[in-house]
């Protein structure tokens, strides 16, 4: 029988099938934090056991971490003590961990493809659910609870049944100041956030292929909000150039010989999908969401629908209306907002604060807004630096903060505060997320751009 791409991966790592039960799955890399892993590694000390591999799990601070002073102690009590924890027991099990001021710290998404150890082909798990990012290098990575946690330090193994299979298949050419953001939008928009619940996603079609590795990243960052257990890309030449000579990469022969194994990561010509979805390019405008779920997007042109127009319960839909302050009918061109956030494991790559710099070139933050440019890492803060993206931004009224989460989940000191709005490049918009009474709307680094320099939502083809 032909086989998928996910079919190749999963059947690879299957160590055992239980009947009428679900696979154990060998997973190649286990990322850790400081938010899901302290239950996990006391668990460990309560039954007396090690972490059976320690060179294949990596830790890192990235939600508690604060964005501003990380030199400085951590004022909150909890966060302060989650990271110690976390130091200790990576101490403790001899694991890699990169904590505030190490050069490797930032967002546990971001600093693995850039330090070579997201692989195409492999298995990769973290307690966090927007590990489907890694699936942008023909890996399987997805999201575990905290008693999957314990399970892989201590066997590298986790019970998984296997999900049903889905592809999405965009063909054609993206418009102008139409990002990877607005692509993932977009699928949303039309599948739902429970449309692709139980499948795994594969990405296939012009659109995706044309995309640079951080676009990929960002798209299967967000299969996890249309319900999915995750998504994957084919890897190719762009997947190969970009791990290729990383800290964590294999080198010389070894590297020759997986480069034969994931050029052939590839789906099989006659190989069937659960489900598939077929979308065309050039259909795709610039997106912003207007509720409290991602699904509720649109063209930022569109405006708001009615519930009518749309396959949604009428009091949930009119609910989430209530909490922005928003009716039908509304156009969100012109709606006033209050803080602009760049960052997170969605955007906060060099890529999206290329696109933001570009666009607010020669141009001034709005006074009335408040923008947090959080990099997802020190890396990509040395990029910014490097590349004079800070010089720009810089002259344009924005600063850049140091890595972390930041507001992508009002777990630090970035909440948005009560009834203010924010253009957010992450991937929730939930109430509440970004700040008790946060409203958020989800878009890209260049709608942000637009709303920081104007102050309201603005569509950045006016431009």
């Amino acid at each position: 029988m032909s086989k998928t791409l996910f079919d190749k991966v999963w059947d690879a790592h299957v160590v055992k099938r239980i009947k009428n039960g679900p696979d154990v799955l060998f997973i190649d890399r286990h990322l850790v934090h400081e938010v899901t892993s302290p239950v996990a590694f006391l668990g460990l000390q309560n039954r007396k056991l090690d972490v059976l591999f320690p060179d294949k799990t990596f830790a890192t601070a990235d939600h508690n971490t604060p964005t501003k002073n990380q030199n400085l102690p951590i004022k909150d009590p909890l966060s302060a003590k989650q990271l110690q924890t976390l130091k200790l027991n990576s101490k403790k099990h001899k694991i890699p961990f990169w904590g505030l001021g190490h050069k490797k710290n930032g967002i546990v998404h971001v600093i693995g493809p850039e330090n070579g150890i997201t692989l195409p082909g492999a298995t990769i798990v973290c307690g966090d659910s927007h590990t489907s990012t890694h699936g942008a290098f023909g890996a399987i990575a997805f999201g575990i609870g905290t008693s999957e946690v314990e399970m892989v330090l201590t066997t590298q193994c986790v019970l998984q049944p296997k999900p049903k299979k889905m592809r999405i298949i965009i063909n054609g050419k993206l418009n102008n100041y139409v990002t990877p953001k607005d692509v993932a939008l977009y699928i949303i928009s039309k599948i739902s956030t429970s449309g692709a619940t139980g499948h795994f996603v594969e990405y296939s079609g012009d659109v995706f292929e044309a995309m640079s590795m951080e676009g990929r990243m960002t798209v299967c960052n967000l299969s996890i909000e249309m319900g999915a257990r995750g998504g994957m890309i084919a890897p190719d030449k762009k997947t190969i150039n970009y791990i290729r000579d990383r800290e964590f990469t294999p080198k010389g022969d070894v590297f020759l010989k997986l480069l034969k194994y994931w050029n052939s990561l590839k789906t099989e010509k006659d190989a069937t999908f659960d489900r598939e979805y077929v979308f065309e390019g050039d259909k795709i405008e610039p997106m912003i969401t207007y509720g409290t779920n991602p699904g509720m997007g649109t063209s930022i042109s569109d405006g708001i629908p009615h519930y009518k127009d749309l396959n949604v319960n009428k009091e949930t839909f009119l609910k989430s209306l209530n909490y922005m302050n928003y009716s039908e009918g509304d156009d969100l061109i012109g709606k006033k907002i209050d803080y602009v956030f760049l960052g997170s494991c969605t955007n906060g790559r060099i890529e999206d604060f290329r696109q933001f710099a570009n666009f607010v070139k020669g141009k001034k933050k709005c006074p009335s807004v408040t923008a947090w440019l959080v990099p997802g890492s020190h890396n990509v803060h040395n990029e910014i630096v490097n590349e004079g993206i800070f010089d720009i931004l810089t002259n344009s009224g924005f600063e850049i903060r140091e890595p972390g989460c930041s507001a992508c989940l009002a777990m630090n000191e970035d909440k948005i505060p009560s009834g203010k709005y924010v253009v957010s490049t992450s991937n929730r918009n939930f109430e509440g997320r970004q700040g008790p009474g946060a409203r958020t709307l989800l878009a890209s680094p260049i709608v942000a751009a637009a709303a920081a320099i104007t102050g309201k939502i603005t569509d950045p083809r006016i431009f």
